[in-house]
């Protein structure tokens, strides 16, 4: 029995889909400048809860009918439907789950406004709100906004130009905020285009950075607005005297500078000239080293050879003097054997 009730709400709410989208093809030229008319903007901050105005005039009982509020560029397209005497939130779009709410007890009275709760970036857009009675529908923009004040500080100094470079950073914007600085009088200060990101929100974070003269009071101001949300944030900062660089004590800055670079590139010089000597004195030592070794290792050589020969020579005459002596014994030998033989 469930299962056939939600067939037949859903075959309704199809058919009066259809039925719309039909009428619209047909009536447009006469809807087109109502639609124009009734379309208007509401502005919020994140977490705020909105009222999307939607009404029918002349007053007419809507609990009886199908009214539908949707946004035409999500799919499914639909934020909340009124159906059948009460709400069908079963093809409702899940981002918007839990957030949405009708005025029950102003249906009687034409009213279907709805509320939408706790407002986020991703609610941007363009709402439809649809009265398939009256075959009207109306338009409402959500534009979710977001500030934050910015942050001011002291980046450095500019010797070119004997000031001070400020920077400003702000984030969390949206929609595109503008940032420019002024300073002590109010008057709107030159300063270079300002650099912007987003996050995959589309929410923006914006810096800037200018280069500041010294001045009567040496203040300045950093300021972020967004026309369309109405919102503005600044940031002041005060800049003293001393940061300032003064034209002569830059020109004596400079000559020293100029002066401690010179020296500094003389002293490089004169250590890669000894590095140099050095080195060269090294090479020459190594090659002496290995000359004298070659000589050393020669003369070992050499005296090695001559050491050799003596030895040679010496044996040979001892060798000599062996064969003369064996040569006198055998001749004395002989000697005394032919005088045994005579006896």
């Amino acid at each position: 029995h469930n299962a056939g009730v939600y067939c037949n709400q859903t075959s309704y709410l199809l058919k009066n889909i259809v039925l719309f989208n039909l009428t619209n093809i047909l009536l447009f030229p006469f809807l087109s400048q109502q639609e124009a008319d009734s379309s208007q903007t509401i502005r919020a901050m994140p977490g705020d809860d909105v009222v999307l105005p939607c009404h029918v005039d002349p007053p007419q009982d809507l609990s009886q009918f199908t009214v539908e509020w949707g946004r035409p560029d999500l799919k499914p397209r639909f934020v909340h439907v009124w159906h059948n005497q009460k709400e069908y939130l079963a093809d409702q779009n899940k981002v918007f789950k839990g957030r949405t709410s009708l005025f029950n007890d102003k249906l009687k009275d034409g009213n279907f406004s709805l509320k939408l709760s706790d407002v986020r970036h991703s609610d941007n857009g363009r709402y439809r709100c649809y009265n398939p009675k009256e075959k009207t529908e109306y338009f409402i923009q959500l534009l979710v906004g977001s500030a934050s004040s910015p942050g001011a500080s002291l980046s450095g100094l500019d010797v070119s130009s004997s000031g001070v470079m400020l920077d400003c950073s702000a984030a969390g914007w949206y929609p595109e905020p503008e940032m420019f600085w002024l300073d002590g009088d109010g008057n709107i200060m030159s300063a270079g285009a300002a650099e912007k990101s987003t996050d995959p929100d589309g929410v923006y974070t914006v810096s800037s950075r200018v280069t500041v003269e010294k001045r009567n009071n040496n203040n300045f101001t950093c300021r972020v607005q967004q026309r369309d949300i109405n919102q503005s944030r600044e940031t002041h900062i005060h800049v003293p005297d001393d940061f300032f660089i003064n034209e002569s004590s830059c020109s004596v800055s400079i000559s020293f500078n100029v002066i401690l670079v010179v020296m500094f590139v003389l002293g490089v010089a004169f250590i890669i000239w000894m590095k140099k000597q050095n080195k060269n004195e090294k090479k020459k030592l190594k090659q002496g080293y290995l000359k004298l070794k070659g000589i050393i290792v020669e003369t070992k050589e050499k005296l090695t050879e001559k050491k050799k020969d003596k030895l040679i020579k010496r044996t040979n005459d001892e060798i000599n003097k062996l064969k003369e002596r064996k040569e006198e014994i055998e001749n004395h030998v002989k000697k005394i054997q032919k005088q045994l033989d005579e006896k």
